[in-house]
């Protein structure tokens, strides 16, 4: 890993982000609890292609002391291998091979306490309203074996407000710290970290619905549109009507 690059791609990646995004709102509710020196597991539901970059902005905002990881499919990184310099490993799909090397490399990187491993244990792009939450078996048999991590959801949801720009509205849920609560079996685990996900994302979509900007931190945030796209229509309009259109009422030009 380069930190000198992630640094680098987290910078360009905001700049995208803010550019095709009007916000990233956090749930105040649902913020990240403050955690003890623990290495870290945050787990979450894979809406859109856009998770990995929202992933890489909360990482950077809220567990800026942590270093982050987070697999990715061994073929795509064969073909991008730059991605390695940022911290993602290479994972065997739909192998058992391939969940036995992740279990290796995840629980070799979750041995120290200042590390992060970011997951989307669902395995594929799914609908956040899909119900029952059904995720795959290697998060509960990495909570198996790592026992001193802490599990944290997090909820991701893209939603239009009253923006043309979507919201990203990101949650996140409770810790589980598998060491506390002895003897449950990696399928238990699973269901445990289901049952979570599912809560936290049910709790961020009635957030959603409610539009209540008060309930939110905004981490970043574009310039509005709205006003300029309904003043550019008065203009259109009062261009064919042949009426004039006074220049403090005219829109502003782009560029």
């Amino acid at each position: 890993m380069s930190p000198f690059l992630v640094r680098l791609f987290a910078t360009y990646s905001r700049g995208y982000l803010r550019r095709r995004f009007h916000s990233i709102r956090i749930l105040k509710t649902g913020l990240p609890p403050s955690l003890e020196s623990r290495p870290l597991v945050i787990y979450l539901n894979h809406a859109s292609w856009w998770d990995p970059l929202v992933c890489l902005r909360l990482a950077q905002s809220q567990f800026g002391q942590r270093t982050s990881y987070a697999p990715i499919d061994a073929r795509a990184l064969a073909r991008y291998r730059f991605f390695s310099k940022l911290g993602f490993y290479g994972v065997e799909q739909q192998s058992a091979r391939g969940t036995r090397s992740f279990l290796h490399t995840t629980s070799a990187i979750l041995e120290s306490p200042w590390n992060a491993v970011w997951l989307t244990p669902q395995g594929r792009f799914m609908d956040v309203r899909e119900r029952p939450l059904r995720l795959q078996r290697g998060l509960g048999a990495l909570a198996a074996q790592a026992e001193n991590a802490t599990f944290l959801p997090l909820a991701i949801e893209y939603a239009f407000w009253t923006e043309p720009r979507a919201e990203i509205l990101v949650s996140f849920g409770g810790p589980t710290i598998p060491e506390t609560e002895p003897g449950r079996s990696a399928s238990e685990w699973t269901q445990h970290f289901s049952e979570a996900l599912e809560a936290t994302q049910d709790e961020l979509a009635a957030r959603s619905c409610r539009r209540n900007p008060e309930e939110w931190l905004v981490l970043d945030r574009s310039a509005s549109s709205v006003n300029a796209a309904y003043d550019l229509c008065r203009w259109a309009g009062a261009r064919m009507k042949g009426e004039s259109f006074t220049r403090e009422h005219q829109p502003e030009q782009p560029g």
